[in-house]
């Protein structure tokens, strides 16, 4: 089956939805996402945006806390861009619907927006829907695209790979035409034609076996735009978040940077603080500090878990500040109010990705990427708390204006030399164990090899696997019918590649990226992007 349309999103989080609503005025646009529209990383992010909404602050002040989180590799150019349109966006997102916890005022009424702080920020700029800022966000932006005219959103639809002029041969310059797509129910293969793809996937926490991201991310974008030719950078900054729920039964469960940002205090099981002597800003030390602290501290005493405490604070203010936490929490038996909650880092966000410039443009003509997919620079070798958020809107906004110009420049997709997807003489698969098995093996490898705390010597071990299972994947992608469950295992294996390679490739530790051979930074020789194309990948 052909479908064609002017714009296609592929990805239905912040960045993808807000893109969709303001590029829907320039043509078509299609959005497809790999299960429901609520099934993204946005939908489970809990503690905010960040902004600069109070007098007290300032956009100078932003961009610094957020250059002093990356660690000298954030560009300039790219946070001023952000923090400055902070603002705007947060008054876009109130305007289409978003309703943010306001302070109550004297009388009773809601005033200005309640401002959280969080680690690594100096002021109070982080604008929240109580402790469930995605859920909000997400509900408003479906019910903008699904009541729009020119917005078809499409679920359960799985994309595989890029279509490019250059892998058809055809004449002129490289560029992005569409993508093959599979549907979840039906398992039909689609040709879907486009004069601007924009990737919208999110991010690749499910290359790690401990992650707080959902089941969806799998780095498909990702993955996609780099075997479509597409520049990738700085994949070894992967974000371990330093707080996820300890519990046998607590899938993937995230405890808000924000329970700190309002005093919450990580202790050891006996109670003994530790964050002073890791950072002058203790519990609200960047998250690649505390993160790497609770490691050395689990590692040092043989626990399993450190504790956050907030049973110093008023139990009402804790119930009403973080209502979703706290009810999870007690649906695993914990009381925050009465009791603290064991916490474990687990793998978070991928600051590295999908080359871009400031518009979101790939150097692939056609192509853009936006979001947690994307490489901006804003966020260098580690994200500043609730930044990820205002960088999908920004960038979103960004490439909108971006692709005006593309489809006035772009010619149209000659449908007639895009072919149908060619199944060849692939077979129903014969064994479901080797998707299952290898799956398992490339998330524990990269948990065990490509963690918080690196070596030259795991890295070249997980390597030399990834070598193996891709080659693994590879016969098995070709030898048998293509299924939702073998385009993830692909991107994973094509994502932890890409991770182990670029972390191989700095010798030095900065922000996220720590390894025991090269434990000092090295601004002379490694304060630069780690860049990788097709040919550099092993």
């Amino acid at each position: 089956m052909r479908h064609s349309t002017d714009i296609l999103v592929i990805g239905s989080g912040i960045a993808g939805l807000f893109y969709a609503l303001k590029a829907a005025d320039l043509g078509t646009v299609t959005i497809i996402t790999k299960r429901s529209a609520f099934d993204s990383a946005t939908a489970w992010a809990q503690g905010g945006i960040s902004a600069v909404l109070d007098p007290c602050d300032s956009f100078d002040q932003h961009a610094e806390d957020t250059m002093r989180a990356g660690a000298g590799l954030c560009r300039e150019e790219t946070v001023r861009l952000c923090v400055t349109q902070g603002p705007s966006r947060i008054r876009e997102l109130i305007e289409l619907g978003v309703a943010f916890t306001r302070e109550p005022s004297e009388d009773g009424y809601a005033s200005r927006l309640d401002l959280g702080r969080e680690g690594g920020h100096t002021k109070r700029r982080v604008v929240h829907a109580r402790d469930m800022t995605g859920a909000e966000v997400q509900r408003a932006l479906v019910e903008k695209v699904r009541a729009h005219p020119r917005i078809r959103l499409m679920e359960d639809k799985v994309a595989i790979d890029l279509i490019t002029a250059g892998r058809l041969g055809l004449p002129g310059e490289n560029r992005c035409l569409g993508a093959y797509v599979i549907d979840r129910t039906s398992q039909e293969v689609s040709t879907w034609t486009a004069k601007v793809v924009v990737l919208a996937t999110g991010g690749a926490g499910k290359v790690y076996l401990y992650t707080s991201n959902p089941d969806v991310s799998t780095g498909d974008g990702l993955a996609m735009a780099f075997r479509a030719g597409a520049g990738v950078a700085n994949m070894e900054f992967f974000q371990f978040h330093p707080t996820c729920l300890f519990h046998p039964k607590a899938k993937s469960f995230l405890i808000s940077e924000a329970l700190r940002g309002e005093g919450g205090i990580l202790e050891l099981n006996d109670g003994t603080t530790f964050m002073e002597r890791y950072h002058e800003m203790e519990c609200l030390a960047p998250r690649d500090v505390v993160a790497r602290a609770i490691d050395s501290e689990m590692k040092r005493t043989g626990d399993d878990y450190v504790v956050l405490r907030m049973t110093h604070l008023s139990p009402s203010f804790v119930r009403g500040r973080f209502p979703g936490i706290h009810e999870k929490c007690l649906q695993y038996g914990v009381d925050m109010t009465i009791e603290p909650i064991p916490v474990v880092p687990a793998a978070h966000y991928a600051c590295g990705g999908v080359l871009t410039d400031l518009r979101g443009c790939t150097n692939l003509p056609g192509l853009l990427a936006i979001g947690e997919t994307a490489c901006t620079g804003f966020n260098g070798a580690n994200r500043l708390a609730s930044n990820s958020l205002l960088e999908g809107l920004v960038f979103a906004h960004e490439a909108a204006s971006a692709t005006a110009g593309l489809l006035e420049s772009l010619h149209d997709v000659p449908q007639r030399q895009v072919p149908d997807w060619n199944p060849g003489e692939a077979s129903e698969p014969d064994e479901q164990v080797v998707v299952t098995q290898n799956w398992d093996e490339i998330r524990r490898l990269m948990w065990n090899y490509v963690g918080i705390v690196r070596t030259t010597k795991r890295l070249k071990r997980a390597q030399r696997r990834l070598q193996l299972l891709r080659d693994e994947i590879r016969e098995y992608y070709w030898d048998f019918q293509v299924t939702p469950n073998v385009v993830e295992l692909r991107n994973i294996c094509t994502v932890a590649q890409l991770i182990v390679e670029c972390a191989l490739g700095r010798k030095e530790s900065r922000g996220l990226h720590y390894t025991l051979d090269h434990p000092e930074r090295n601004d002379s020789e490694w304060c630069k992007d780690t860049v990788l194309c097709r040919k550099d990948l092993p």
